[in-house]
Formats: structure tokens, sequence, C-alpha cells
């Protein structure tokens, strides 16, 4: 397990030293942070892992390669299919670090910091002051990032970026791959290409490529559509979740004139549009976020395992929501081709989408098309999906590209030294009880 061991060193032999000094002193070697995007999907996550191993291999120097989750530690529990797959991979999330534990403002100040990023590649605009740090990208979705001489990018649209690092570790390390390394990979092509079921839209043949290569070097993995299922399962489990929850589940905005956001919902519209008190809900949460429309698109699977997709939009406003009704009915790339169904509800306007393919990354385009259109602007934003949040009131989405504000946006709150050294005295522990290894 030597992900995980690496991982443990990290914090208990450099990581944390830095952190728990009072004077704030960034006098050690510096840190060459690999950043998955605001949404924090297993995707993100896995990318960032399996990259930062890498360069820790492969890469010389005294930078310290480190994994970063975008997103506030507390925030890890609504993403089920990570905390899933983490568990499955014997990943501890006491040994992930998120967002919230490392100022990467002041490693950037004191010229110890690196950036590569991973499943996105433009910074959203809270983050903007960072964008000189940045040294690599490697992503999957629309290219948005100018050119740069100092900046490599790697861009290519396949249906996970986690199939972009398996080529390269495969190509630049490989024996660096162990059980442990393939599963995290492997498991996530899957996951993002709906098992290569070619009716999904989602796999290419980089996708199947790298996929059977990790089935061929690892025949221990588990097998294709047990795994995929259990993924699944875990990423479309929302019992428990309120209606808030639910839409900061997997959510992204985007903002020109106006402020509308784009969540992915795990159960059928249907469902959804049967949850007691939901208008009151929703015009809570959209004031809460200071949006103007709310577009729910809702993915499920028939009897027959096949996908098929259902769209609501809402807003107070019926101009609004005629507006952007109009704008995706009228549709053409891609059509979405969409068929108005029965809503209960007079504040939401609700369809069933005939194209299946047409995902939340196809909508986006869409979306900020019609934002441009509206205000004669370019729309605020940058790019694809998943997204959410915390607080006995949970507090907004954590942006990916595509939004424009951020809960970080004050920088992050400082971490105090009790809760390092209790993180640190936990994985001693664990260290002492597994012989120094896992």
């Amino acid at each position: 397990m030597l992900l995980t061991l690496l991982l443990t060193q990290q914090y208990l032999l450099f990581l944390l030293p830095v952190l728990l000094s009072s004077c704030c002193r960034y006098d050690r070697p510096g840190f060459h942070v690999v950043l998955g995007n605001e949404a924090c999907d297993v995707d993100s996550m896995v990318s960032a892992l399996a990259y930062a191993y890498f360069l820790s291999k492969t890469v010389g120097g005294d930078m310290l390669a480190l994994p970063l989750l975008n997103i506030r530690q507390s925030e890890l529990v609504l993403r089920s299919d990570n905390v899933f797959l983490l568990r499955q991979s014997g990943v501890s999330t006491d040994l992930l670090l998120f967002r919230d534990q490392l100022d990467l403002r002041a490693l950037q100040r004191a010229g110890r910091l690196r950036l590569t990023l991973v499943d996105h590649n433009v910074l959203p605009s809270a983050d903007s002051d960072l964008e000189g740090a940045v040294v690599e990208v490697i992503d999957h979705h629309f290219l948005e990032r100018e050119p740069s001489s100092s900046c490599p990018v790697t861009v290519e649209t396949v249906g996970s970026c986690a199939t972009l690092v398996t080529e390269r570790i495969v190509q630049k390390a490989p024996e660096i791959l162990d059980q442990q390394l393939a599963q995290l990979l492997y498991a996530t092509i899957l996951l993002d290409c709906v098992n290569m079921a070619p009716a999904a839209g989602k796999v290419t043949p980089k996708d199947s490529q790298c996929a059977a290569q990790l089935e061929q070097r690892f025949p221990g993995l588990p097998p294709r559509g047990a795994l995929f299922q259990s993924l699944q399962n875990a990423k479309f489990d929302v019992s428990g979740l309120s209606t808030e929850q639910m839409l900061l589940k997997d959510m992204k905005s985007v903002s020109g004139e106006l402020k509308l956001a784009v969540s992915v919902i795990y159960i059928t519209l249907e469902e959804f549009l049967q949850r007691s008190e939901l208008e009151a809900e929703l015009s809570s949460f959209c004031q809460r976020l200071g949006l103007d429309l709310l577009i729910a698109m809702t993915i499920s699977f028939s009897d027959s395992k096949e996908p098929f997709r259902q769209l609501a939009v809402y807003s107070h406003s019926a101009l609004y929501r005629q507006e952007v009704s109009q704008h995706l009915e009228q549709a053409c790339n891609p059509a979405l081709n969409l068929c108005p169904i029965s809503s209960p509800h007079p504040h939401i306007t609700a369809y069933h989408q005939g194209n299946t393919l047409a995902s939340r990354k196809k909508l986006l385009p869409i979306v900020k098309d019609f934002l441009r259109e509206r205000s004669g602007d370019c729309c605020r934003g940058n790019q694809e999906e998943a997204g959410l949040e915390e607080d006995s009131q949970v507090p907004p989405t954590p942006m990916n590209s595509l939004v424009e504000g951020c809960p970080l946006d004050a920088g992050p709150p400082s971490i105090s030294a009790l809760a390092l050294e209790e993180k640190i005295s936990k994985m001693a522990d664990r260290e002492e009880e597994g012989g120094g290894a896992h």
C-alpha cells in the first residue's frame, strides 16, 4: 500500500511540523500541490492522489508532492462515493489534506508553491491570484486556458481525467503501480465512463485501453460490473439527505447578468417533486446562495439498466423561468429533446430529456450561451461535472471552475495546533498498530 504509506509519511515527517509552526515560516522545501477542481468528485480526488504519488516517485529536488482535496474537510461526508472508494481501497480519510487545512497563498508568498491542476484547466476567479504558481495541467474538459510556454497542458476529451493520469503512469513509471493505486484508478474510470457502456456516451477508446491495461496487470481487481454497481449505489445513496444537501451534493453554478446553478439529482424527478415543502426549500436555497435560477438534472436507471434523464427549471420569476426553458427547448448543440411533463408546483417547469447522452457537461455550455445572449456580456465562470458543502446550515458549494464566488474567498480558516497534534497522534497510533506499513 505504497500510496497510503506516502500519505502517512507526508504528514508525520514533513507537512504537519510546517503547518504547526507558530511563526508560520515556510523555510523548508517547497510544495508541489496537485489540486483537483472544487467539485472534488471521485475523478478529481483520485487524479490528485495518483498524480501526486507519481510526482513523488519521479521528480527529484526538494519539493514535496502533495495531493490537496479542493473542499473543506467537513464536506467529504456529502460525497458518499468518494468515501466508499477510499474505504474499499484501504485509504484512511484521516490521511487526506483538505483546502481549509493548507494556506496556498502563504506558500505562494513565500515562493514555496507549485500547482498542478487535474480535472480542470482554469482556476476560478476566487483563486486567480494563484495562477502564477500553476506549472502543469492535466484535464479532460473543454480547454479554456491560454497557451503558455511555462505551463505544459495535457487536455483530451476522454471520459475520465484518471485515464490521462493512468496513461502518464504507465508510460513514465509503470513500476509504481500497485493493487491499491490500480484499484483507485480503475474504479474511477469505470464510474466516469458508466461501466464503459457506449450508450452512456462517455467512454472513448483511450478509456477502454487504460482500463484493460489495469485489468491485465492486476487480475485481482474487483469484477467490472460489481465494482461499478457498488460505486453507483454509493453515489446514488441520498438517504437521509435534506433537499439542500441533495442540491449541494453535485452542483455547479455559472453567472452573468443572472446567477444560475445546475444540480444533478440522484433520484427520479417524480420522487424529487413529491418532497414535502419542496418549493419553500428551493426558494430558501436560492435566496441563500443568491441564485436567480436553478436547474435540477436527474439521472436514473430503468429496470433494464438503461440511463434516463429528466430536467426541472425553478425560479420565482416567471420571466426567468420562461426564458431559460425556451432556450433549453430550442437548444441544438446538442439538442436536449425535451418533452414537458406535469409538475405539481407552479414555479417549477419539468421535462423528460430525450437525449440521454446530454449530461450536465453538455448542458452547461447551453446555459452559458443563454446568459451571454441575455446580457450581451461574457458569462463569468468555467466548466463541468460535480460540487457541494457544510455547517449547521450547509454553506454554498465550493465551486468548480464554473463558479464565480467561493467560501474560501477570504482565505482558508486557520487550523489549530491542537487539531493537528490530535491528527498526528491518531496516525502515529495507527502506524504502531500496523507495524509501520499499510
